[in-house]
């Protein structure tokens, strides 16, 4: 399936080849705190095409950790991506990055052992459509 998305304020746009079941929720520490919310909602995709200049912003982030290997990170005015530092590449993408999110699901959750106890409860809490 082919995607595309931007960042917030719309100065970075992406293009990517992603397969559509292979959309995750990953519960662990790292992704709570990179998000800055319960869980974060990756793809990874195949082919990723973004603009030359996000090269320079390309950081490493080789921490020991056991949820996930090292990385090459971008974080650019909140659309941030990650990729596998050796072949084969393999980029991460946050889902609310993604223009055709709505037409996507979960299909896998990881780090189970790390999710916030109320995630589950989430569609009993009382909500509203508007603020």
């Amino acid at each position: 399936m082919k995607i595309d998305g931007r960042c917030h304020c719309g100065e970075i746009t992406f293009e990517a080849d992603v397969d559509p079941t292979a959309l995750g929720i990953c519960h662990c520490t790292d992704c709570q705190m990179l998000s800055g919310s319960a869980f974060r909602t990756t793809f990874s995709a195949g082919r990723f095409r973004a603009p030359d200049r996000c090269a320079e912003e390309l950081r490493q982030d080789d921490r020991e950790r056991e949820q996930a290997p090292a990385r090459l990170l971008w974080n650019l005015r909140n659309a941030d991506f990650a990729c596998a530092p050796v072949p084969p590449q393999s980029y991460s993408l946050r889902v609310g990055t993604i223009a055709q999110r709505a037409a996507l699901s979960p299909r896998r959750q990881s780090w189970r052992r790390s999710a916030l106890v109320w995630v589950d409860r989430l569609a009993t809490v009382p909500g509203s459509e508007k603020g």
